[in-house]
């Protein structure tokens, strides 16, 4: 480690030295030091002394402040973008970035490998300024999410544990947290559906409990909404129909119980869906075959049952992309067109499965979905009265409620 003494003399000899600078001095010592505690280069303040001018790296950024008009430093990246120099093997914290009081974005990538490291609160409560924090595949760092954090946005893949702090539902422009592959448990915080400014949530692969909390709602803006394998073990939030802008739902793995809800069938901009290994049951919603953009659905390894009813040019339009195995209560309609998906999605023939009441599909089977809906009189975005009550697949979505995601015509 190169020393402080050789620090102080290059910046005495390169940088500014009136008193009223400073601040300015102490800042460029913190950086060096800073770089030293993380670069495998001794010589990089010497390659480096006006970093924000005239011997600039592409990992460190700057901004001039207008009184006094001073450089301060504001970025740090290290990453698999820059090549040289590499993270030392012992890379670490240093407290030097106490020093830079100006820093925003702060972001590390698969640097913390080898020696472990700690992220300490301490190191990180006085940050006010910082608004990105990213310190990604660093599986050597691990600790507790300080709550004091001022703008966590990618965390994932690292050995952080404990809570969620209820803090972070302070940062209501936020737009993603990515807190995936970490040790985290306990509870989805309710403060975070002050996080109205959210697109991207991913709490994937932690050991986060449910159920979901329903002040969630609240995130409008949101497009992704991943959790898998987490044991939730609680039943879909049905608010996450309400979430229009949804475009990729996830919660593959999590122990879900209970049906699935109809009110996906409002998400008209959803174009991933995995529920799979869960222990879902009831019917699969033939609504979603109705979704205009859905192009992959995952719900295999449940304990779905009945007939699948989704259209079969839904079925073919997604081919592969539709798994449905591993639900041994649920068959395919014996119409003609079906029959030869039936070996297609590795599942039975209604008219060779006995449902649980012990009578064969082929000798009742179930009352046509448009039917039944337009005895029950509920509201419904189109008129069913044209629709024949053969093939499901000609329903045209009839078991759709009004929808508060498009105001009319939700397909057509």
């Amino acid at each position: 480690m190169a020393s402080l003494s050789l620090l102080l003399v290059v910046f005495l000899l390169f940088g500014c030295v009136h008193g009223e600078e400073m601040v300015m001095e102490e800042e460029l010592l913190g950086l060096f030091e800073v770089m030293d505690a993380l670069l495998d280069d001794p010589d990089w303040a010497q390659a480096h002394p006006q970093p924000c001018t005239d011997t600039p790296w592409p990992g460190v950024g700057c901004e001039v402040s207008s009184d006094p008009p001073f450089f301060h430093v504001t970025k740090i990246h290290v990453g698999p973008d820059i090549l040289f120099p590499p993270c030392k093997s012992s890379a670490y914290l240093s407290n030097s970035l106490l020093k830079l009081t100006y820093l925003k974005t702060l972001s590390i990538f698969n640097c913390f490998v080898a020696s472990p490291v700690n992220l300490s609160s301490t190191l990180f409560g006085p940050f006010s300024t910082l608004e990105h924090l990213a310190l990604q595949s660093n599986p050597a760092l691990s600790g507790e999410i300080p709550p004091s954090l001022g703008g966590v946005t990618n965390l994932s893949w690292n050995e952080l544990e404990g809570n969620l702090p209820s803090s972070l539902g302070q940062l209501q422009v936020l737009r993603k947290m990515d807190l995936s592959s970490n040790r985290l448990t306990g509870k989805v915080p309710p403060d975070l559906g002050n996080m109205k400014g959210l697109v991207l949530l991913d709490l994937s692969h932690n050991f986060i409990g449910g159920p979901i909390p329903e002040t969630l709602s609240n995130l409008k803006l949101l497009e992704y909404f991943l959790i898998d394998d987490n044991p939730i073990k609680s039943e879909i939030p049905p608010f996450l129909g309400n979430l229009c802008k949804l475009k990729s739902v996830s919660f593959s793995g999590c122990g879900l119980i209970g049906s699935i809800p109809n009110s996906f069938s409002s998400l008209t901009n959803l174009t991933a869906l995995s529920l799979d290994n869960n222990s879902l049951s009831g019917p699969v919603p033939p609504n979603l075959g109705f979704l205009p953009n859905l192009d992959q659905l995952n719900i295999s390894q449940n304990m779905l049952d009945g007939v699948l009813q989704l259209p079969d040019e839904f079925i073919t339009k997604l081919g592969k992309r539709l798994d449905v195995r591993g639900n041994t209560e649920l068959c395919i309609g014996d119409q003609t067109k079906k029959k030869n998906l039936s070996s297609y999605l590795e599942i039975p023939s209604c008219a060779n499965t006995k449902p649980k009441n012990g009578k064969s599909f082929a000798e009742g089977p179930p009352e046509n979905p448009a039917a039944a809906f337009r005895k029950s009189g509920r509201d419904t975005v189109l008129s069913v009265s044209d629709i024949s009550e053969p093939a499901a697949s000609t329903l045209v979505a009839a078991n759709i409620k009004k929808n508060i995601c498009t105001p009319q015509n939700l397909f057509w």
